[in-house]
């Protein structure tokens, strides 16, 4: 439920609550229906999204709610800090070994260093902005603190959050003017010298902030987070707490306002000593028991718990006391301590879900799938019933749309003060299960009558997906089916039983030129978001705003839509300027005011770019529909203002129409300058139908965003970008799309690079390919099985050999003694033999994503060498699935900046006229593999981890601010 307004900003996770937060590399119109808005501290993220591609990573067109974390991988600044560990030298030996951290040529290294522009949250009033003031790339030395890698969680011991947190150095407050400028900024004051802030939130009043402190002090326990609280209209900041013992633990949720001066925290118990010892000498063996035959496929998740210490670390860490705290400084423990991992007060303020987690515990899965306990509080802290304890979920089936047995998204309705709702699976939560229906949705009271049972809101025969409440008349549920792509909207009347439900719309959800947009939310004056009824001047109709993408063969055209609920009429109302622009309805401004609004009342906030023309925002008033521009943001990078975008269509062999994004430097001229080095960045996508994998997505207007390992940085010097090209790879009726991965994969690659040589932008022989994790196993893919097509390949945090993860890849659900063949024709590892060209592999040396173990990217280059190939291994220290550190960034820069100037622009071998076969004279097709032997060595899980409960939590996205 969208009642809290946090703000705070991780490295490696993301992890968001409610509100609007707008950052100028990622924002735009976010859309999630009000059922799990209160669990966007749990949006899944997977890391590959900083890199797939990289362009389009950044595309100013992303509305994020404020507890969201923005991956500092978008900053873009120097730290001097890093700056002295950096050495740049000009000789290049053959070998490069033993190299210290070095940086790229200047034309890369200015972009990356530009100055970060500052987030935005918008006050739960819409009448303040704030204006969230950000660091450069962190130092390497900040990753390198020591974390504890727990039940899929790495904590920060000394900070008792979660390690690898980035911050905000400073908050200022522009007041929204009445004709919609920005105010002269107010800055947050009082706080101490180089302080780190974290998790901002605003009270439900818009009064106060509150947000949590750190600072860098070595061997000291003040780098532990307090909470401090800041006067909006003065930005005065105080600490929260008057004692200096109490701290905040941030492993979890961490607090809430359970009103306008009432907060409620989690915080690190005054009782607990030191974190428990490693024994010596442990008390027994380590076993695991199958004795009872229980079916147990579970993907490879990482940092699981390993033994009884661990188990204790856990608790020590994870641990909180709940402190009801007031503004006036009164403080009362309430509660006995526990894993507490949810708070999440009822839109009355009378009463307070608590989720928290118990033993026992569990050393295949992580934290999401432990035994889970939700209770019923009172907001000042009394237990009024417990309303559900689900065991452990050790046996989820790894089948998409498989789910935990028991309750879940257990919530409060948006529109009543103290409704709870919830679904509950009818097949086990196993998705291979024929039944009808699947999910059931219920309702009750917080505190029911006696013997009072649960109501049944409505039976679905998909996966339950959510609901956005309107009112006792009116409210929408959404299910869909990741097998056949399906997904349904229903009309439900939630207080009449005597109105049947009805479909309002039953579609692909591939198909994205049949998206009619989501319905757009209104705040309540609770700080709950319930969805926006207009009216117009003599008109009894009820209509709804749809905000959708706008999807065309031309690409996005964001439209702005009512939509007549009783009849299904639609007037178009707003729509994105098609020539030059993109533009996006970021959020709803008009919803001061109970009821519904009139359209002559309607105010939005817009967002607007080019494509070399950054994003700004803007506020639109009905009825003239005047637009007030409220940001001036400066170009990040000037010296690329003018680089040349387009967006191209093309068609594979096989008829599918595919799409790509050509990007060339500024000033070039095809006549003049003739062909250019090529680097082709993509991401594979799993399609149901040709057509609609033949779609248009994205548009040809929007800003060329580029983030720190963006391709587009080349751009500087002088190459051709092909931006994620479409790589669909397509299953057709009971064809799993895998099935075909490798045959496709190099049909959508040869029908790119025939483009972009057929357009004279290309020359035939100097393009390269690169991706990052999945995108690095399309590129390893594409060079073994593909050597025609491209010079050399960049493959980055990638997985190579798919036996090592045999319960599951991607969306790939097959176990891999379902699917042998695919499972080993899919993996490069078995065609290492094969690949000729030169590839560079880089991984994090602690990556945690399901799937990409480091050890795959070392297996597969000692596989390489084994067979004499160009071949080079880079393990950059301290990094995860995607890269943060300023001297990672940097040195993954040079690597590739090397790697391309020596194999790609450097390069004089002769290539093969026919694209459609191999320079060898072999079929696209993997020969004799079948006869290969399967080295499955077990573990390994997904690139995408598909499952809420594994602990990389996600919310569906619907229309919100």
């Amino acid at each position: 439920m969208m009642r809290l307004y946090k703000v705070h900003h991780r490295l490696s996770h993301f992890s968001s609550s409610c509100c609007c937060l707008l950052h100028p590399f990622s924002l735009g119109n976010a859309r999630f229906p009000s059922s799990t808005l209160r669990s966007f501290r749990h949006l899944r993220t997977d890391s590959t999204n900083l890199f797939k591609p990289a362009m389009s990573a950044f595309r100013f067109n992303r509305l994020v709610p404020v507890n969201s974390s923005l991956a500092e991988d978008g900053s873009t600044a120097g730290n001097g800090s890093a700056n002295a560990s950096l050495t740049f030298a000009e000789d290049d030996d053959e070998s490069v070994i033993g190299v210290k951290y070095r940086v790229p040529p200047p034309e890369i290294r200015d972009i990356v260093d530009a100055p970060p522009l500052p987030a935005l949250s918008f006050s739960p009033l819409r009448d303040k902005i704030l204006f969230l003031k950000r660091r450069s790339l962190p130092p390497l030395a900040e990753l390198a603190r020591p974390e504890e890698k727990l039940a899929g969680l790495r904590i920060d011991g000394k900070c008792n959050t979660r390690s690898r947190m980035s911050f905000y150095t400073g908050i200022g407050i522009h007041p929204l003017m009445p004709d919609g400028s920005l105010g002269p900024e107010t800055e947050v004051s009082g706080l101490p010298d180089g302080v780190k802030i974290n998790f901002v939130t605003w009270s439900n009043d818009g009064k106060h902030l509150t947000f949590s402190v750190r600072f860098e002090e070595e061997e000291s326990s003040s780098s532990k987070l307090r909470v401090w609280v800041a006067d909006v209209e003065t930005g005065m900041a105080r600490p929260l707490f008057q004692s200096p013992d109490i701290y905040l633990n941030a492993v979890f949720d961490n607090y809430v306002w359970v009103d306008n001066s009432t907060l409620l925290v989690c915080t690190i118990p005054l009782s607990r000593g030191d974190p428990p010892k490693k024994p010596l000498v442990p008390s027994g063996p380590k076993i695991q028991s199958n004795e009872q035959k229980t079916i147990v496929q579970v993907r490879t998740f990482q940092d699981l718990l390993k033994d009884e210490y661990d188990e204790d670390l856990f608790d020590y860490y994870a641990t909180s006391q709940l402190v009801l705290a007031s503004l006036d400084g009164t403080v009362k423990e309430v509660g006995s301590p526990a894993v507490y991992t949810s708070l999440d007060p009822s839109p009355d303020e009378k009463y307070i879900l608590i989720s928290s987690i118990h033993r026992p515990y569990s050393f295949i899965v992580p934290c999401g799938r432990f035994p889970k306990k939700v209770d019923l509080w009172t907001a000042d802290g009394n237990f009024v019933r417990e309303l559900c304890d689900l065991p452990l979920a050790e046996d989820i089936p790894i089948a998409s749309n498989s789910v935990r047995s028991g309750m879940r998204s257990l919530n409060w309705r948006a529109d009543k003060p103290s409704t709870l709702y919830w679904a509950e699976t009818q097949d086990g939560g196993d998705a291979k299960v024929e039944v009808s229906p699947r999910d059931i949705v219920y309702t009750q009271p917080a505190e029911p009558q006696e013997g009072e049972e649960p109501e049944i809101l409505h039976k679905l025969d998909l996966r339950y997906g959510g609901i956005s409440w309107c009112d006792d008349s009116l409210a929408l549920v959404y299910e869909s089916w990741y097998k056949t792509r399906r997904t349904r909207t229903w009309v439900i009347s939630p207080g009449s039983k005597d109105v049947s439900p009805r479909i309002l719309f039953d579609r692909s959800s591939e198909d994205v030129y049949s998206d009619p947009g989501s319905p757009m939310l209104r705040r309540t004056s609770t700080g709950s978001y319930v969805i926006a009824k207009l009216r117009k001047e003599n008109d009894n109709a009820t209509y709804l705003l749809l905000n959708g993408n706008g999807a065309t063969p031309e690409g996005d055209i964001p439209f702005l839509d009512l939509l007549d609920i009783n009849t299904s009429s639609k007037e178009r109302i707003w729509e994105s300027d098609k020539e030059k622009y993109y533009e996006s309805v970021v959020a709803l401004l008009s919803d001061q005011k109970e009821g519904d609004i009139h359209i002559n009342d309607l105010k939005i906030l817009t967002s607007k770019e080019s494509k070399t023309e950054n994003t700004q925002y803007y506020i639109q008033s009905w009825p003239d529909k005047k637009l007030c521009q409220i940001t001036n943001f400066r170009h990040p990078y000037p010296q690329l203002a003018s680089l040349q975008k387009e967006m191209i269509r093309y068609e594979r062999k096989d008829g599918v129409r595919l799409t790509a994004t050509l990007y060339l430097p500024p000033g070039y001229d095809p006549l003049k300058d003739g062909p250019l080095p090529c680097l082709v960045w993509s991401y594979p996508g799993e399609f149901k139908s040709k057509d609609a994998a033949g779609q248009v997505r994205g548009s040809p207007n929007e800003f060329a965003g580029i983030g720190p390992t963006s391709a587009l940085l080349w751009l500087a010097r002088r190459f051709a970008i092909l931006s994620g090209p479409t790589i669909p790879i397509i299953g057709e009726g009971d064809e799993e799309a895998n099935d075909r991965y490798v045959e496709q994969l190099v049909a959508s690659a040869e029908a790119a690079v025939e483009e972009v040589i057929r357009r004279g932008v290309a020359h035939p022989n100097k393009i390269a390919v690169g991706g990052h994790s999945y995108g690095a196993f399309m590129t390893a893919n594409l060079l073994a099985h593909a050597p025609h097509l491209f010079c050399c390949g960049i493959a980055r945090s990638g997985a190579y050999n798919r036996t090592l993860t045999p319960f599951g890849f991607q969306n790939e659900d097959r176990t891999l003694w379902e699917a042998t063949n695919t499972y080993v024709e899919m993996s490069p590892f078995m065609s290492a033999n094969r690949i000729k060209k030169p590839i560079l592999l880089i991984h994090g040396e602690e990556d945690n994503n399901p799937g990409t173990l480091t050890m795959q990217s070392d297996r597969f280059f000692n596989a390489l060498k084994g067979h004499g190939a160009l071949c080079r291994l880079v393990i950059l220290p301290f990094e995860s699935h995607g890269y943060s550190a300023r001297e990672s960034i940097m040195h993954v820069l040079w690597e590739t900046d090397r790697w391309l100037q020596k194999h790609c622009v450097s390069n004089t071998s002769e290539v093969s006229a026919d694209i459609g076969k191999n320079k060898d004279g072999e079929g696209k097709e993997v020969t004799d593999i079948e006869n290969k032997a399967v080295a499955a060595s077990g573990g390994g899980g997904a690139e995408l981890a598909d499952d809420i409960e594994s602990g990389q939590f996600y919310s569906k996205t619907r229309s919100l601010m």
